[in-house]
């Protein structure tokens, strides 16, 4: 009897330990948050920022999860210089004042192993807002180019109304609705 509880004992060891929550860190050369609206009623504008760093814990057993990503705002790129000198101005981002815009997670949802979506609060430009991410593909698999280290990747979309953060100058000619988009690759530490 006592080897029986003496292996079951190792077994559930076992088991918490093949389920602990795996960390990754964000690949700032593949990790693109961009933003996207529509530029009075001729076009819909798409930007994006270029510097991104942060980490995502997984824990893929328990279904549980949790993501930070901080976002240099001054690194904004809308392929266009001035335009990017307008957007750092304080009608709208104001990176002088706030060169950081940050998502933390709260709760990972999935539906079966698949994760479906990410509640969370964006801040921004010094407002802090619930936002849910909708996840439309997640990855997790050994990476080709790293020698085969584990790395997991996403793309996740979410609505959020700019004057809501204080960045509403010129609605709705330029329209208060923005589609966020996260692009994120995170290799395992």
């Amino acid at each position: 009897m006592k080897k029986l509880l003496a292996f079951i004992a190792a077994a559930g060891f076992s088991l918490s330990a093949f389920a602990a929550p795996e960390v990754y860190v964000i690949d700032g050369s593949h990790t693109f948050p961009r933003f996207e609206y529509t530029h009075m009623g001729f076009s819909t504008q798409q930007s994006r920022f270029n510097n991104t760093t942060g980490k995502v814990t997984l824990d893929r057993a328990a279904r549980t999860g949790a993501v930070e990503v901080l976002i240099d705002t001054k690194s904004v790129d809308t392929g266009s210089t001035l335009f990017n000198s307008h957007i750092q101005g304080e009608d709208f981002l104001d990176t002088a004042k706030y060169p950081v815009a940050t998502y933390k997670s709260t709760k990972f949802n999935f539906d079966g192993d698949k994760l479906a979506s990410v509640e969370g609060n964006l801040t921004l430009k010094g407002v802090t807002k619930p936002v849910t991410l909708t996840v439309t593909s997640f990855t997790c698999a050994p990476h080709p180019m790293l020698q085969k280290k584990d790395a997991c990747g996403a793309n996740a979309t979410a609505k959020i109304k700019r004057s809501e953060f204080n960045a509403g100058k010129y609605a709705p000619a330029v329209s208060d609705d923005v589609t966020l988009t996260f692009a994120i690759e995170a290799i395992k530490q």
